[in-house]
């Protein structure tokens, strides 16, 4: 690790941290690419060899400016390098995420971005053992953990807009279908237009095991007034 370089060679050493935090990158960011992730196999190949670069520029001031004692006014913190990076990389990983309705979308690539970064950091320190294993890791919960998704049991959100004639009971009706299906409403909105004379609604819907969007859409379509339907 620190002061260790490869047969003698300080630009082998380099060569080989930073290949090993390119493979590693590259094969997270394939598995991002695969499934059609904003922040793919480049992205994160990237992230990886710029967090590797770093290190190992924080390796290389404590390196070039440790014979400095502490008689001098120089203060040098090779940790401060890292540091910065985990700051650094939480500005990218909150680009990939992106919020629709009660949707959330990109937490996992965001946290793939994170993650390769300290892959990154691992192999510039020279812990290879460390950088393996956690590639390792990495790669198993992306790759296997998500098949895990339809054997676990877990609310989904539906995001459901009316539009409608302004009139009484509607609302009253749409929540004796959503009792009817065993739907829970965990928020709602409206707004009245009274010059088009329309009324709107905006509901956050827990479903609690199928999708019922298209079922619960042919049935809201029944009702008095309905004019538009959205859900997502």
């Amino acid at each position: 690790m620190f002061f260790e370089t490869l047969m003698g060679s300080i630009e082998l050493d380099i060569l080989i941290k930073l290949l090993l935090a390119a493979l590693a990158g590259g094969l997270v960011g394939l598995e991002r690419e695969k499934h059609g992730r904003p922040a793919g196999l480049r992205t994160n190949l990237l992230v990886s060899v710029g967090s590797c670069v770093m290190m190992i520029i924080s390796e290389a001031f404590y390196i070039k400016y440790g014979i400095f004692d502490a008689e001098t006014t120089l203060r040098l913190d090779p940790s401060r390098g890292a540091a910065q990076i985990v700051t650094g990389i939480g500005f990218l990983g909150a680009g990939v995420i992106l919020k629709e309705g009660a949707s959330v979308r990109g937490l996992t690539t965001a946290a793939s971005l994170w993650a390769v970064a300290g892959l990154g950091m691992a192999f510039g320190m020279g812990f290879f053992s460390l950088g393996v294993i956690a590639t390792v890791l990495v790669l198993i919960s992306l790759m296997f953990l998500k098949k895990l998704d339809p054997i676990l049991k877990k609310d989904r959100f539906l995001t459901l807009t009316v539009t409608a004639v302004n009139r009484e009971g509607l609302l009253e009706e749409l929540k004796e279908l959503f009792v009817a299906r065993k739907l829970e409403i965990s928020d709602i909105s409206s707004n009245v237009d009274l010059v088009e004379n329309e009324l709107f609604y905006q509901m956050v819907i827990i479903q609690q095991e199928k999708r019922v969007g298209h079922e619960l859409t042919s049935a809201i379509k029944q009702l008095e007034g309905i004019k538009k339907i959205h859900y997502h």
